[in-house]
């Protein structure tokens, strides 16, 4: 086995192996040497934010697939990456390097939206569980140790279409109805309903598909940073519920985000993710795919797909060295690690 290095216009430099030749017989029973192809790492983004991105990370054995994403992306303090999907095996769990360690929470398959959230010397997944209509709280072994419901918390309207959850720092959950009534709700931290705001409507302070939803604490008071997606905005409430500002614009349908110090990560359904800096402005574009073809397409199939490129990211999440995880939303399956270029 040969190491190569690969130099990039970048000035950067990857290392790829080569596999070793393996012989092969055809009919005349001579053999014929072949080189299995591996492909290599590719650069995406730009300045501060340019990442690596490797075909090899996550790879399962036997060529197992997630099944469906449609969900979310989470990093626990060990580094552990938590990859939700609408299979029934629903939240794979790898480690920093790709490799699977467990799969868990068989029962909460279809988590639209995670939060992983530090409560003492534990931690837990809150998810948004699209498919139960239930906000679930889960231990990193997947067991439900509580559920907000309709029955266990009324709602004015429909507690349905449930696509997002955040926690304050006070124990405080939000749950936002974007495929429903448009709607956020707070609950208490024993999910007793404390109020509700937001609808669908043409207002600034009212939605077009709140999609997800993440306590924001850059700032000296925390804030609720809203996904409203087909409105292709960011926007800022406290939270009370009362609208504070619009953060960013002009997006391309904003699915989910992450934060990393003072930077924002943008999930953009339309095939791009968007980095930028606490005033809203865009600092780097990571995997924009040139083919509008793709763009916000479930059924790209793996053998379409390009590494570093997204057909349409869903979620996603920083890890404690800024590094990236990028869920599609798609029909096989998707999950992409992108390696920060120090």
């Amino acid at each position: 086995m040969k190491l190569f290095n690969l130099k990039l216009t970048t000035g950067l430099a990857l290392c790829f192996v080569a596999q070793p030749l393996s012989a092969h017989s055809h009919k005349d029973g001579e053999k014929h040497e072949h080189k299995e192809v591996v492909q290599s790492p590719v650069i995406t983004g730009n300045g501060t934010y340019t990442y690596i991105a490797d075909a090899q990370w996550g790879n399962m054995k036997d060529g197992a697939n997630l099944g469906p994403t449609h969900g979310s992306a989470v990093v626990d303090s060990a580094g552990h990456i938590y990859i939700s999907s609408d299979g029934p095996k629903s939240i794979f769990v790898f480690d920093a390097a790709g490799k699977l360690l467990k799969t868990i929470a068989a029962e909460a398959s279809g988590l639209h939206h995670m939060a992983i959230v530090k409560e003492g010397d534990k931690e837990f997944i809150y998810g948004a569980h699209l498919r139960g209509n239930r906000v679930v709280k889960l231990d990193l072994d997947g067991n439900v140790v509580m559920e907000i419901t309709q029955k266990t918390s009324p709602v004015d309207g429909k507690f349905g279409g449930l696509t997002g959850v955040a926690v304050a720092p006070d124990g405080s959950i939000f749950a936002s109805m974007g495929y429903g009534s448009n709607m956020i709700h707070k609950f208490d931290k024993a999910g007793k309903l404390l109020k509700s705001f937001g609808g669908r409507g043409k207002e600034v302070s009212k939605f077009r598909t709140p999609h997800t939803i993440s306590v924001d604490t850059r700032y000296e008071t925390p804030r609720l940073l809203v996904c409203d997606r087909e409105k292709r905005r960011l926007v800022h409430f406290d939270l009370e519920g009362n609208f504070i500002s619009v953060y960013a614009t002009n997006l391309r349908r904003p699915c989910a985000v992450s934060f990393h110090g003072d930077v924002c990560a943008v999930a953009e359904l339309e095939s791009r993710v968007t980095i930028l800096d606490k005033k809203g402005t865009p600092l780097s574009f990571i995997g924009d795919n040139p083919n509008r073809k793709q763009w916000a397409k479930f059924g790209v199939a793996p053998a379409n797909q390009k590494l570093g490129i997204f057909s349409a990211p869903h979620g996603l999440s920083f890890d404690k060295d800024g590094n990236l995880y990028v869920q599609d939303w798609n029909k096989t399956g998707r999950a992409t690690q992108l390696k920060l270029v120090k």
